[in-house]
């Protein structure tokens, strides 16, 4: 079996920063790309980050970039993200999402195209106030 659990969500003011994690079991870790994903209230969902099996490459959706950053821990079988100068927009449920595609992705391009992010964590609540 897969699993995903989300942790670190929380209520954060404007500017602030958050750190998410997502705990991986059932698959060998360092062989699948990985996202994480959000979805704000009365909006469809949006990939927000993704990162390669082996770290080397990464995507970011335009509206995180230089503010979030993904990374992982293939030892600990762990991705996470850090959020900082978060803003009311980045209010949203967050999941990581594993890509079972098999493939060895190596570009950004291809890390925000996939739609073979086949398993998904519950997600954590991320609430960014004034």
């Amino acid at each position: 079996q897969v699993h995903l659990v989300e942790s670190g969500g929380g209520l954060v003011q404007v500017g602030g920063s958050l750190s998410l994690s997502c705990a991986v079991s059932g698959r060998t870790f360092s062989e699948h790309s990985m996202a994480w994903f959000r979805r704000a209230p009365g909006k469809d969902r949006d990939i927000v980050a993704a990162i390669n099996w082996r770290g080397t490459s990464t995507y970011y959706a335009d509206s995180v970039k230089g503010r979030f950053t993904i990374s992982r821990d293939n030892a600990r079988e762990t991705v996470s993200l850090q959020m900082n100068s978060l803003k009311p927009e980045d209010t949203a449920v967050y999941y990581c999402a594993l890509d079972d595609s098999g493939l060895k992705i190596t570009t950004p391009q291809a890390l925000g195209i996939m739609r073979s992010y086949d398993y998904w964590g519950q997600g954590t609540q991320v609430t960014v106030s004034s």
